[in-house]
């Protein structure tokens, strides 16, 4: 079981929200728990549904969005 926090900063958009909330909302068909903050989202599973899903995020928001920067934050710490 690892976590992750991650963070999407959308580049040259007028709709920062939109790419933000659909790459969150990317995560429903994923084997993992997730939490949305105010300035990130953790993620926990295991390492292959986590990594997985930290792709279809990027994806997701490359797609609506353009260019995009991503921040992750993993650990396999337990709490």
């Amino acid at each position: 079981m690892i976590k992750a926090e991650v963070a999407v900063y959308p580049l040259k958009t007028n709709s920062a929200s939109g790419v933000i909330n659909n790459s969150i909302d990317s995560l429903n068909n994923h084997n993992i728990n997730y939490r949305v903050g105010s300035t990130h989202t953790e993620i926990t599973g295991s390492t292959d549904d986590v990594f997985n899903s930290l792709q279809t995020m990027f994806s997701e928001a490359e797609r609506i969005g353009g260019e995009i920067n991503m921040v992750v934050t993993i650990s396999n710490a337990s709490e």
